[in-house]
């Protein structure tokens, strides 16, 4: 095979090809009757042409039409040739295959693969027929040719199996051979449908071995983190149980528990890596802010890290609220502080007179010095990069120690696949919510309805509470966005006159959005309409119904962060979900989902049921987030094993890890291209 076609699809040799997998298949093995067919079906049919002509409407083309003795089906070409057309004459016989449609005189197939057909038999394909991603200027003719050449040496040499036989045979799967086989050219009586529910054994046998590529890609990843000295964090000014009994309230069992396992890390010679998941309100916050103190208490500096300056600002807010009265020194460090403001910070922050940092991603720029940071904590509300933390390590080393690190997330993930989807952290799940949070009761309403929604929320401002009116994502333009929430406001303002009602978007300053935030704690707005920039970080406990415009566009875990700002209080909450009817099955489940649950962990398995990891692992730079076989749903019973194995392969066999992260992660970046 030509060198340069192999670079173009991203493999170091021609047995890597034995892993650039179909994407779907084609069943040839079989002649469909013309009569039988369907619009929407891909078939072979053999017939014997009865016309052929050029037509000249409303453009050019060549269309021939056959015949098998059961119907009639129209052959659609709009580039041909002269020597082609005269190819087609009545009276031969062709066999073709495509894609059956309903045309302007019937089905037909336009520009489908064909070929003549000798007066003796031709056989069918011996097996399916594989579709292959494609790179530019390579067709698929040449990936099978490449493909058929490295199966071809496949019984002589190469695709070495890197599982434990103990554990191919524990889940009674075939060899790697045999599994590449199949997947190349599954066999005559194949199920599609089985092929395309990815449950087929030989799928599954390569599923597992990409979940374990991926696994100690991780895993190592982590032991690379953690390679690296910290400061054990023993506290000895005994700042954070101090911290914790100046708290207006107790901490729940989880967060107790979870605080265990942060302070077990902290009191290590390595850095910790820890992810702390939880619900919306489970009061993570509060346990981040725990081993801030103890940091702090170690002599030591912490950082938090938010992804947005609202958020980071409401942070800056309760902590230092929290830490003031303690005598630690707290700052705010965003790209919108003023010169001075943001200079006086920074050589603060250099010194090490300010002990406590709170900021967006600007934290870890070039300019940004700490004295010795000992704890950066994230709040990963969009998934923070593993690339970054490594970066992060390197930006808080001082003296040759490392900081530790704790990761935030407000998007619950079932254990099982957190700890896959980030096996280079380690997961502390809070799964208890603080007590008096009333659980927030959801409607869904039609738009037709919405004059009795608008009279709901007036009712419940004249009772004294407060009221969110959430603007739908009408496009991806933040300027369109803030256009409709301003429409609405004005809206709402004229049809609510005894009301006071304020607006918050993305485009405003953040001076703007703290000052109509501020009002609305406060209690000097009663409706407050936002775009979702008010997703995460608002608290007002007095707030007590949200309406939410258009929620059929948005998804399930933003319509979760979203109800979590109200129910915050003692009074019973209400969130309606207002939608534009007619809804797709998709929309209707998930607004169905999102009725019938207050649990962020089940609204988590269902989002991953309904759309898959995707969204809810988000844009990782490296880990799960581009599986070519696998799926860590449909194969989440396999992942126990695969953890298993993982621990099985660092501990004893090292030099099997190597040649697997090449075969499944190597060449990931080029196949991320194909299409």
């Amino acid at each position: 095979m030509h060198p340069e076609l192999l670079t173009r699809l991203g493999l170091a040799s021609a047995d890597d090809a034995l892993f650039i997998l179909p994407s779907r298949y084609e069943d040839r093995t079989r002649v469909t009757p013309i009569g039988a067919l369907l619009p929407g079906q891909r078939a072979v049919i053999e017939g014997e042409v009865q016309l052929s002509e050029v037509i000249f409407r409303r453009r050019r083309a060549l269309l021939v039409r056959l015949s098998d003795g059961t119907g009639f089906l129209n052959l659609r070409f709009f580039y041909f040739s002269r020597a082609q057309a005269e190819g087609l004459a009545r009276g031969t016989r062709f066999r073709c295959f495509g894609e059956v449609r309903r045309g302007p005189l019937g089905l037909e197939i336009v520009h489908p693969e064909y070929r003549r057909l000798a007066a003796q038999p031709e056989p069918l394909e011996a097996a399916l027929t594989p579709i292959y991603p494609l790179t530019e200027g390579v067709t698929q003719g040449r990936v099978r040719q490449l493909v058929d050449r490295a199966l071809g040496k496949l019984a002589a040499s190469g695709a070495t199996d890197l599982l434990p036989r103990r554990v191919v045979e524990s889940l009674q799967l075939p060899t790697l051979r045999e599994a590449l086989r199949f997947m190349h050219h599954p066999p005559v009586g194949t199920s599609l449908e089985e092929l395309a529910a990815g449950t087929h054994p030989a799928q599954r046998r390569l599923a597992f071995e990409e979940l374990l590529a991926h696994q100690l890609s991780l895993q190592l990843l982590k032991r690379t983190i953690q390679s690296d000295p910290a400061a054990p964090l023993a506290d000895a000014a005994g700042l954070a149980p101090r911290f914790i009994a100046s708290l207006p309230f107790p901490l729940t069992g989880a967060q107790a528990r979870v605080l265990a396992e942060v302070d077990a890390d902290l009191t290590l010679a390595r850095p910790m890596v820890r992810l702390i998941q939880g619900d919306v309100g489970c009061g993570k916050t509060v346990v981040a802010a725990a081993a801030a103190a103890r940091a702090i208490g170690s002599g030591g500096q912490a950082a938090l890290m938010a992804p947005t300056e609202l958020l980071a600002e409401q942070h800056f807010r309760s902590l230092s609220g929290w830490f003031k009265p303690l005598g630690v020194t707290v700052a705010l460090l965003t790209g919108s502080l003023p010169a001075r403001t943001r200079r006086s910070a920074l050589e603060a922050t250099a010194s090490g007179e300010v002990q406590l940092v709170i900021g967006t991603h600007a934290l870890f720029q070039e300019g940004v010095q700490f004295a010795r940071l000992r704890l950066a904590i994230v709040d990963e509300q969009h998934r923070f990069g593993v690339q970054q933390r490594l970066q992060l390590k390197e930006k808080g080393r001082h003296e040759d120690l490392v900081p530790h690190q704790l990761i935030m997330t407000a998007t619950p993930i079932p254990r099982t696949l957190a700890m896959t989807a980030h096996a280079d952290l380690d997961v502390s799940v809070i799964d208890e919510l603080p007590p008096g949070r009333t659980p927030v009761r959801t409607v869904v309403i039609a738009e037709e309805k919405r004059a009795s929604v608008v009279a709901r929320i007036h009712a419940a401002c004249q009772a004294g509470r407060q009221a969110y009116w959430v603007c739908p994502l009408i496009d991806e333009s933040e300027e369109l966005r803030c256009q409709a929430a301003e429409e609405t406001a004005a809206t709402l303002a004229a049809a609510l006159p005894e009301v006071r009602v304020d607006i918050v978007h993305g485009r405003m300053t953040s001076k703007e959005k703290e000052r109509a935030m501020q009002a609305f704690k406060a209690g000097k707005t009663q409706l407050l309409v936002a775009t979702t920039v008010i997703e995460v970080g608002v608290d007002v406990p007095n707030a007590s119904l949200m309406v939410i415009e258009n929620a059929e566009r948005m998804g399930l875990a933003q319509l979760h962060q979203l109800r979590g700002r109200v129910g915050r209080g003692a009074q019973e909450s209400s969130c309606v979900l207002l939608y534009r009817g007619p809804l797709s099955p998709m929309a209707r489940a998930r607004l169905a989902t999102i009725r019938d649950s207050n649990d962020g962990f089940e609204i988590a398995r269902r989002d991953l049921e309904l759309r898959g990891p995707g969204e809810l692992m988000g844009t990782r730079q490296t880990g799960l987030a581009d599986l070519r076989v696998a799926d860590l749903i449909r194969d989440a019973d396999l992942l126990p094993q695969v953890r298993d194995t993982a621990e099985e392969l660092l501990r004893e066999n090292a030099a099997c890890i190597g040649p697997l992260k090449q075969r499944w992660i190597g060449g990931a970046e080029a196949y991320g291209r194909v299409g």
